[in-house]
């Protein structure tokens, strides 16, 4: 079973590795509800039992698919969801009470829950003070609708600001070999505050996968394509550096999805890995590598191979971008 870890001050003990839903939902490539199903039940079976989606994942499409499994898992699960992006290129984000407190309804609505354990600001509308969508979100736990609250993408200043309304359960950050912002204050922010860091696509994507995507195959959709890392000049520079690592993993005996996996995982306490895949086989790997303790020495060799930087291009193009914050 996976190693347990708290989400959040006071907040339940779920798996050290949760299980994100926004692939099962095409974002890499065309996706079956019925196979990724499947998948999420054989993982619940393994003790990934933190589940997290959004209403933005397909379009609600995700939220709906999770319905059924839900359903046979009731009571065994931890679930999360998000609201504030929009779709709409005019306003793009919004977090005003009005709109999350109708985000969340229908979100309970196509999960058929009656409560959804945490629920994140899913990008924070950077003209709205933070403390009202606090003191929005507040109000939703009180009523008994969310149990817990959480913010993705945002800089430590406004979880900062945002505890000082109300506890924070969980900050959602991009987090992996290659993307280590989050180590220029949100992980000791988060240990601060008592929230938990919930540390997405801690597999970079695919890339350290057995064999690291190749972005000449992605399939029509995949919103890797967009990203400068996968870009033809920036991928042959990152290329010869992930096949180190996947060389050096295998020389360990583990494969590279663990190695990364419990690379994050030994960052600090408070920090619960948030891959995503649609292969069971994949998933195999990941709960190995919660399990994993790596050396001193093998950290030493990791950071030698992968030091802080090494990524070639930005995690995200311009439209992706205007969304996180960023900080100094």
């Amino acid at each position: 079973m996976i190693a347990r870890r708290q989400l959040g001050q006071g907040g339940p003990r779920v798996g050290a590795v949760a299980l994100g839903t926004m692939n099962f939902q095409g974002t890499y490539g065309a996706a079956d509800a019925a196979e990724s199903q499947r998948v999420i039940d054989a993982c619940i079976d393994l003790g990934i039992d933190h589940i997290d989606t959004s209403d933005v994942y397909g379009a609600g499409g995700a939220e709906e698919m999770l319905a059924p499994v839900l359903a046979r898992h009731r009571g065994r699960v931890t679930i999360a969801s998000k609201a504030g992006i929009t779709r709409n290129p005019d306003h793009p984000f919004d977090n005003s009470p009005a709109y999350l407190r109708a985000a969340l309804e229908r979100s309970l609505h196509r999960m058929a829950v009656e409560r959804i354990d945490l629920y994140y600001l899913h990008r924070r509308e950077a003209a709205r003070p933070v403390e009202e969508a606090m003191e929005a979100l507040l109000r939703l736990r009180d009523e008994g609708k969310i149990g817990a609250i959480g913010l993705s993408e945002v800089a430590p200043s406004t979880l900062e600001r945002a505890c000082a309304i109300g506890p924070v359960a969980a900050v959602q950050s991009e987090y992996s070999l290659w993307s280590r912002q989050v180590e220029l204050g949100m992980v000791d922010a988060c240990a601060r505050h008592g929230a938990a860091l919930v540390a997405f696509s801690p597999v970079g994507r695919g890339v350290f996968a057995d064999v690291p995507a190749d972005p000449a195959g992605f399939a029509p959709g995949d919103l890797r394509a967009g990203m400068p890392r996968f870009q033809a000049d920036t991928w042959a520079r990152n290329l010869p550096r992930l096949r180190a690592f996947a060389d050096w993993a295998r020389d360990q005996g583990e494969s590279p999805a663990a190695v990364a996996i419990a690379w994050v995982l030994s960052r600090a306490p408070h920090v619960i890995a948030l891959p995503g895949s649609r292969s069971l086989e994949h998933w195999r790997q990941i709960a190995r590598g919660a399990g994993l303790s790596l050396s001193a020495d093998q950290l030493a060799r990791i950071d030698a191979i992968l030091p802080a930087g090494w990524a070639h291009g930005a995690r995200y193009g311009t439209a992706m971008a205007q969304g996180p914050e960023g900080w100094a």
